[in-house]
Parts: C-alpha cells; sequence; structure tokens
C-alpha cells in the first residue's frame, strides 16, 4: 500500500475542524499528548509500516520547507 496524499474526505474542512475542536481548552501539554496519542492510533490503523515511514519522511519535510520560508520571510 502506497501513502496516499490526495483527501480522502468528502469534506476535508469537517475534517480539519474536528482536530481543531479536539485542541480547545486543552493546555499546550494537554494538546501535545493528544497529538501523540492520535498519531498512535492512527498508525495503528494504518498497520502498514512501509506507510508509516513515508508519511513520517513526508511529514518531516513539509515541517522543514515550512520552517524554512517562515525564516526566509523574516528576512
Amino acid at each position: 500500500m502506497a501513502l496516499s496524499t490526495s483527501s480522502n474526505f468528502a469534506k476535508p474542512d469537517d475534517a480539519f475542524r474536528a482536530i481543531v475542536e479536539a485542541h480547545r481548552g486543552l493546555t499546550d501539554a494537554q494538546s501535545a499528548d493528544l497529538d501523540a496519542v492520535l498519531v498512535l492510533v492512527l498508525a495503528n490503523h494504518i498497520g502498514d509500516i512501509d506507510v508509516l515511514h513515508e508519511a513520517i519522511a513526508l511529514a518531516k519535510r513539509r515541517m522543514l520547507e515550512a520552517s524554512q520560508q517562515q525564516q526566509q520571510q523574516q528576512q
């Protein structure tokens, strides 16, 4: 199974909103814990180590690119 990077949600904004709402009222530490637990639950649901490795690499790449863009904008 390959990592799917296109939206699989009929209403992607609703999915985004659900994640944002799940963090409402949480402390920063609780929010980080929620993210960690959610990642583990979804990784288990995927159940494919190759897809998990691909997703981790993609997430890290996107995070680093966003950080670099932010640094460039501040210069």
